[in-house]
């Protein structure tokens, strides 16, 4: 039997999950829902299903499955209530907020429903965060993270506008912070931020940090450092770095990359997994196994970018 999708912002990461989830034999289209009527129209004429502008509407006429919520974050909220409440699954795109208080409001309309949710962390699923993760588990203590994204500015409207993206830590970093807790295997204890900006002032509509840096204390002791920034022209930097005594391992691009007492290691390489298909098999399952960010742990998070949007206002350490 085929799972009937319905999708809500069918823009560019929505296409790259249609382009994907197409190629299944076990998902049907139902429904495709955007505030813009012409790029929904067109998605629905592409993949099928009826095009809406309303998603209330559209919960209300079509009967679905499982839902793809691939809305800007200041536009999540109401869309993940009803399909608690309908009893609809749910795929997210991250983040889930932009701050915590919507998100933890949504958090327990999911816990008294069941559905299952999946947030778009996809770096967790692929072969080089695998590699990395079974590299780690076979030490005795992590002692920190060195994480980056570092790079130009998007050119979408929203991104530059802190109301509606919550600035790049929260709306791109955001993957950095996820990838970090991951690997560190622990939630934050203690978030401290600070941020600079003013180098931007001929970019209309633009509020957000032009550079960022949060220090992030975990439960189980590790420590990281996670630095932002949107106006390195023609130059990035992306990746994680784990430490332990005589071990650095370094995730992003197409491999690990793993030193041990200065000398690259060759590790056996670990399966990745399609988001997607993760996603779709639960739904037809139950088996919710093999989700690795589901809304309750997307929502932790949340709580350190939130966090440090609140440190870079006030100076202050914040507590979780």
């Amino acid at each position: 039997m085929a799972v009937k999708l319905g999708f809500i912002g069918t823009g560019g990461i929505a296409g790259a999950h249609l382009n994907t989830l197409k190629t299944f034999d076990d998902v049907e289209f139902v429904a495709m829902c955007d505030v813009s009527e012409d790029r929904a129209k067109s998605r629905a004429n592409e993949f099928g299903g009826k095009a809406y502008t309303d998603f209330r509407k559209m919960f209300d006429e079509v009967d679905m499955d499982a839902v793809y919520i691939c809305t800007p974050p200041f536009a999540h909220g109401e869309q993940e209530r009803i399909a608690c409440e309908k009893g609809v699954h749910m795929f997210i795109e991250k983040p889930i907020a932009i701050t915590t208080e919507q998100a933890i409001i949504i958090n327990d309309y999911v816990q008294r429903s069941g559905v299952i949710t999946s947030v778009g962390y996809h770096w967790r699923y692929q072969s080089n965060a695998q590699t990395a993760l079974s590299v780690l588990r076979k030490e005795k203590k992590i002692l920190g993270a060195l994480g980056y994204w570092m790079g130009g500015m998007p050119g979408t409207p929203w991104w530059r506008v802190r109301a509606e993206s919550g600035g790049q830590h929260t709306e791109q970093t955001t993957h950095i912070f996820d990838l970090c807790r991951y690997m560190v295997g622990s939630d934050a204890a203690t978030v401290h931020g600070v941020a600079a900006s003013g180098t931007m002032t001929d970019i209309p509509n633009y509020d957000v940090d032009d550079m960022s840096m949060v220090n992030i204390l975990f439960k189980n002791g590790a420590i990281a450092n996670i630095t932002s920034s949107c106006v390195m022209n023609n130059w990035g930097r992306v990746h994680l770095e784990v430490f332990s005594r005589g071990l650095v391992v370094m995730i992003g691009g197409p491999g690990p990359l793993v030193s041990r007492n200065g000398q690259a290691e060759e590790v056996p390489q670990v399966p990745g997994m399609d988001r997607d298909r993760v996603f779709i098999d639960a739904v037809k399952t139950g088996d919710r196994s093999k989700i690795l960010s589901p809304y309750a742990d997307a929502l932790e998070t949340l709580k350190i970018t939130s966090a440090a949007s609140k440190s870079f206002i006030t100076g202050k350490a914040i507590d979780l």
